[in-house]
């Protein structure tokens, strides 16, 4: 997740798109209205120990926008682990 966080903040589609599940991974990523993104709070975990093949991750992420306000993404998302590397799946939004 904070990978993930990173390559949104650093504009990284390579990143992105590489660490998305196939079954919902888009063909592209434009990040051109990206807005400013500020910090990333973990708020609940489910599984995504060493034995688990999913996990769900509850974050909040403040971000800026154009008008300078701060913003918040409240998201659960859903990852699952093949061949060792974890996916984004999906997620939910608050």
């Amino acid at each position: 997740m904070r990978s993930r966080f990173a390559a949104f903040r650093d504009g990284d589609r390579d990143w992105l798109l590489t660490t998305w599940h196939s079954s919902t991974r888009p063909d592209s990523l434009d990040l051109s209205d990206n807005p400013v993104w500020r910090g990333l709070q973990i708020v609940d975990t489910e599984g995504g120990g060493p034995d688990d093949d999913t996990g769900i991750v509850e974050f909040r992420a403040t971000y800026l926008t154009p008008d300078g306000t701060i913003g918040v993404l409240h998201e659960r998302s859903r990852f699952v682990r093949e061949n060792g590397q974890w996916f984004y799946v999906d997620g939910t939004f608050d």
